[in-house]
C-alpha cells in the first residue's frame, strides 16, 4: 500500500469507525492531560464517566493542584495503577507553579511532567495543540502493522516511527492521529492480534492473585476511613501479599502512617 492510497484509507476509517469522547469535544489541554493518564492501561469505556467525574469535581488545573492527594486517589477509584493519580496531581502542580499555570506545549518541557514519557507528550502535543508530533501506541501499532508489516515479526517502534513521520497529516495531526486510534481500536475488535509481533509489546499481568490486586483493596478501604494494620490485614484476611503492597503504597507516596493508623496522603 503506497502512503497516500494508506492516507485516503485511514481517512475513510476513522470517519467511519469515529469514537465520541469528551475530551475530544473539548480538547484543552488540562481534559487531554486527564485523559492521557487515566486511558494508560485502562479501556476508553471505563474512562469516560471516571473522566467526566473527576473533571466535575476538579474543573480546572488550578482546582487539582490545590486538592489534597486523599481526594484526587477517592476519585481514582475502579481505575487501578493508582500512581498515575499521584502523578496527575504532581503534574497539575507542577504546572501551576514552575509554568505559573500556563500548560507548557514543547516536547521538552511535558516530559518534566510526572507519569509524561515520550509518548504521552507526543499525545499531548498533537491532541491538545494540533502539533504534528509523532508518537507510539498500541492502537497505532496495531494500524501500522496491518498496513505495512504483515509478514514481519519483532517490530521496532522505530520503524512505526519512520512509516508515522511519512504518512503523517502535518495540517491536522489531531483528526489524524483520532483516526488511527478509532481504526486500530476496531480492527483489534474485529480479530486483527497482531500487536505481538512488535518488540515493544508487554502483556499485561494478570490482577487476580497479584500484589497489585491488593494494593487497590488498601486504596479502596482507605478511601473511606483510617485503619490500624491490624484492622486492615483483618479486613483484608491478608496474605503474604499484603507486607509488599503496603510498603509499595507508602513508598509511592499513595498512603503514610499517622498515630498508629493508615490513611490516604494528606
Amino acid at each position: 500500500m503506497d502512503f497516500d492510497e494508506f492516507r485516503g484509507l485511514l481517512a475513510e476509517k476513522g470517519q467511519q469507525h469515529w469514537r465520541d469522547m469528551p475530551w475530544r469535544t473539548d480538547t484543552r489541554p488540562y481534559y487531554v492531560l486527564v485523559s492521557e493518564l487515566m486511558l494508560q492501561q485502562t479501556q476508553v469505556n471505563r474512562v469516560i464517566p471516571k473522566f467526566e467525574a473527576f473533571t466535575s469535581t476538579f474543573a480546572t488545573m488550578a482546582a487539582l493542584a490545590n486538592a489534597p492527594l486523599a481526594e484526587v486517589l477517592g476519585l481514582w477509584q475502579g481505575l487501578g495503577y493508582n500512581r498515575r493519580a499521584r502523578f496527575l496531581h504532581e503534574a497539575a502542580r507542577m504546572i501551576e507553579d514552575r509554568f505559573a499555570g500556563t500548560f507548557p506545549d514543547t516536547a521538552a518541557q511535558l516530559r518534566e511532567l510526572p507519569g509524561v514519557g515520550v509518548n504521552t507528550a507526543g499525545a499531548l502535543q498533537a491532541y491538545a495543540f494540533n502539533t504534528p508530533a509523532l508518537f507510539v501506541e498500541t492502537n497505532i501499532r496495531t494500524v501500522y502493522l496491518h498496513h505495512f508489516f504483515a509478514d514481519q515479526t519483532d517490530v521496532d517502534d522505530r520503524a512505526i516511527l519512520d512509516l508515522l513521520d511519512k504518512t503523517l497529516d502535518r495540517q491536522n495531526p489531531r483528526q489524524f492521529y483520532w483516526a488511527l486510534m478509532d481504526y486500530g481500536s476496531w480492527l483489534k475488535s474485529n480479530g486483527v492480534k497482531n500487536i505481538g509481533r512488535s518488540r515493544h509489546y508487554v502483556k499485561q499481568s494478570p490482577l487476580k492473585g497479584s500484589v497489585r490486586e491488593v494494593r487497590g483493596r488498601i486504596i479502596t478501604l482507605l478511601t473511606k476511613q483510617a485503619r490500624t494494620e491490624l484492622e486492615l490485614l483483618d479486613t483484608l484476611d491478608a496474605d503474604s501479599r499484603f507486607e509488599p503492597a503496603l510498603r509499595g503504597l507508602q513508598k509511592d507516596g499513595l498512603i503514610e502512617e499517622a498515630n498508629g493508623y493508615w490513611r490516604l496522603t494528606q
